[in-house]
C-alpha cells in the first residue's frame, strides 16, 4: 500500500490538479464558455483518476484490517443506501462507487434533458403567443393606416374644392372691382364733359376751367382700368413663397428655351440676309439686352400707375406693394408687349455697333423680341426680380458667368464679343451666358461692306427694305395680332 501511495505522490497528480484549478480561476473571465467547459472537464477527469487510485488503496487497506466489519463501514460511509443494497458484499468499494457515480450521472442526465425539453416547450409556446399578438397588432395597424389614407384623400379633395371656390370668389371680386373702376372712369368723364364740353373726354381741362373733376385724376388713369385684388384672400407666406418659386423656375426654363430655339431661328433668319456670323450674334445679343431694358421700364411705369390707383382704395392686408404685384401678375393684359417690341426695334436702329446700312429690317426677328420682352416683364414680378447683365468687349473671360461658344479660341483669356447675356439674381448667376473668345492678334476690325455681297438678290422692281421701315413693320405686326 505504501508503494501505491508513494507512486501517487511522485506522479504529482494532486499538485497538477491544483495548478490547473489556479490557472482556470485566473483566466476564467478571459476564456470563452467553451474553453471554461474544457478546463472543467479536464479537472474532473484528473480528479476521477485520483479518486480511483485512492479507492484502490482504501480497498487494499480495508482488506488488511483484521476486523471483518471495516469494509462494511466503508460501504455505508461512501456509498448511498441504494448502492449498498445492490452492490455485492465482496465487491470493492471503488467499483461500487463507480457504478453509483454512473447511475447518478444517468439520472441527472435524464432529469436535465427532461427539464430542458420542458423549458424549450414553454419557450416555444411563449414565442407562438408573441407571434400571434404581433400579427394582431400588425392587422390593427394596417386597418388604421387604410383609414388614415382614406381620411387624407378626403381632406385633400376638400382642400382642392375649397381652393376652387376661393379662386372663383376671387375672380368674381376682381370682376366687381374692375366694373367699379370702369364706373368711376365713366363718371369722371361724364362730369368733366358736363363741366367743360370743349375738353378732351379722356383728359379734361385744368382745374380752373373744370369745377368738379380734377385734372390729374383722369390723365393718370391707365389705359386699362386698374382695380385692387379682392379683399380677404390672404395667402399664407409659405404658399406665396411656393408660388413665387414655381413661377421663378418656369421663367428660368422659358429663358433657356428661348436661347435654344427662338435664338437659333432668329440666327437662321438673319443669316439669309447677312453672311457675317459675328454681326448676326451681336444683333441678337443687343436685342436681348434691349428687351430687358424696355420691359423693366414698362414694368416700372405700370407699377407706378397701379400703385397710385390702388392707394386710393387699399386699406386691408396684404401690403400695398404685394397687392400691386398680385394685380400685375393676375392681369397680364396691362402690359402691351407690342409697344415694347416697337421700342426695342427703334433702339436697335440707333445702336452704333450695328448701325451700318443692311438690307434687312429688324422686324424679321419680331418673334424673338416678343418672347424676350414677355419673359423679361414677368421676371420683374418675382421677389427678388431676375435680370441680365451687360458685358463689355475685351473683358476678361469669367467662367462662372459665361460659356465659350464652339468656335472660340479656348486658349484665349479675353472676350471678343458676347452671344447671349447671363441671367442674374441679386448678383448671383442663375443661367450662364455665352461668349466668343479670340486671341488679341485675331481681333481686327472687319469691313462692314462685306455683308452687302452676302445679301439676297432682289427681283426686278423690288424695293430694298431699310431700317427706316422698322417702325412701320412693328406697327403692322401689332395691329395684325
Amino acid at each position: 500500500m505504501a508503494t501505491d501511495l508513494g507512486k501517487l505522490v511522485e506522479e504529482g497528480s494532486v499538485k497538477e490538479m491544483q495548478e490547473k484549478l489556479e490557472t482556470w480561476h485566473r483566466d476564467y473571465q478571459k476564456n470563452s464558455c467553451g474553453e471554461n467547459m474544457d478546463r472543467c472537464c479536464e479537472i474532473i477527469e484528473l480528479n476521477t483518476a485520483i479518486q480511483k487510485r485512492l479507492f484502490l488503496i482504501l480497498d487494499e487497506t480495508s482488506k488488511a484490517d483484521p476486523e471483518s466489519e471495516a469494509a462494511e463501514k466503508l460501504r455505508k460511509r461512501f456509498l448511498p443506501n441504494k448502492t449498498v443494497e445492490t452492490c455485492p458484499p465482496n465487491e470493492p468499494v471503488e467499483t461500487c462507487h463507480s457504478c453509483c457515480h454512473s447511475d447518478c450521472e444517468s439520472e441527472s442526465s435524464v432529469t436535465s434533458l427532461k427539464d430542458l425539453a420542458d423549458a424549450q416547450t414553454c419557450r416555444l409556446q411563449e414565442l407562438e403567443d408573441n407571434l400571434a399578438a404581433t400579427r394582431m397588432r400588425i392587422h390593427h395597424m394596417e386597418e388604421d393606416l387604410c383609414a388614415s389614407r382614406a381620411e387624407e384623400c378626403q381632406t385633400l379633395r376638400n382642400i382642392e374644392e375649397v381652393k376652387e371656390y376661393e379662386d372663383k370668389i376671387q375672380a368674381l371680386r376682381d370682376d366687381l372691382c374692375l366694373l367699379e373702376a370702369r364706373k368711376a372712369v365713366i363718371a369722371n368723364r361724364l362730369a368733366a364733359g358736363n363741366c367743360a364740353p370743349k375738353c378732351n373726354p379722356c383728359c379734361p381741362a385744368p382745374a380752373k376751367r373744370c369745377c368738379t373733376a380734377p385734372a390729374k385724376r383722369c390723365c393718370t388713369m391707365p389705359s386699362k382700368p386698374c382695380c385692387p385684388p379682392a379683399k380677404g384672400k390672404n395667402g399664407s407666406p409659405a404658399q406665396t413663397k411656393r408660388v413665387n418659386s414655381s413661377r421663378r423656375a418656369c421663367l428660368i426654363a422659358r429663358y433657356s428655351f428661348i436661347f435654344a430655339h427662338e435664338r437659333m431661328d432668329a440666327e437662321a433668319t438673319l443669316r439669309t440676309f447677312i453672311c457675317d456670323m459675328e454681326l448676326v450674334q451681336r444683333i441678337i445679343y443687343i436685342a436681348a439686352l434691349e428687351c430687358f431694358r424696355v420691359a423693366k421700364m414698362a414694368f416700372w411705369k405700370i407699377k407706378t400707375t397701379v400703385k397710385h390707383n390702388l392707394s386710393l382704395t387699399h386699406s386691408e392686408p396684404p401690403p400695398l406693394d404685394v397687392a400691386v404685384l398680385d394685380y400685375i401678375i393676375y392681369h397680364k393684359d396691362v402690359y402691351d408687349v407690342f409697344e415694347s417690341v416697337h421700342e426695342v426695334i427703334c433702339a436697335m436702329d440707333m445702336n452704333p455697333k450695328i448701325s451700318y446700312p443692311p438690307v434687312v429690317d429688324f422686324v424679321v426677328i419680331t418673334t424673338l423680341i416678343k418672347e424676350l420682352c414677355a419673359v423679361a416683364f414677368a421676371m420683374q414680378t418675382l421677389d427678388p426680380p431676375l435680370d441680365v447683365t451687360c458685358g463689355i468687349d475685351g473683358e476678361l473671360f469669367n467662367r462662372t458667368m459665361y460659356y465659350r461658344s464652339s468656335d472660340s479660341d479656348h486658349t484665349a483669356g479675353y472676350v471678343a464679343y458676347h452671344v447671349w447675356p447671363p441671367l442674374m439674381e441679386n448678383g448671383v448667376v442663375i443661367v450662364k451666358g455665352e461668349v466668343v473668345t479670340r486671341s488679341m492678334s485675331f481681333r481686327k476690325k472687319k469691313s462692314r461692306s462685306r455683308s452687302c455681297s452676302c445679301s439676297r438678290r432682289l427681283a426686278p422692281g423690288q424695293v430694298t427694305r431699310s431700317r427706316s421701315l422698322s417702325t412701320v413693320g412693328a406697327r403692322k405686326s401689332k395691329n395684325g395680332n
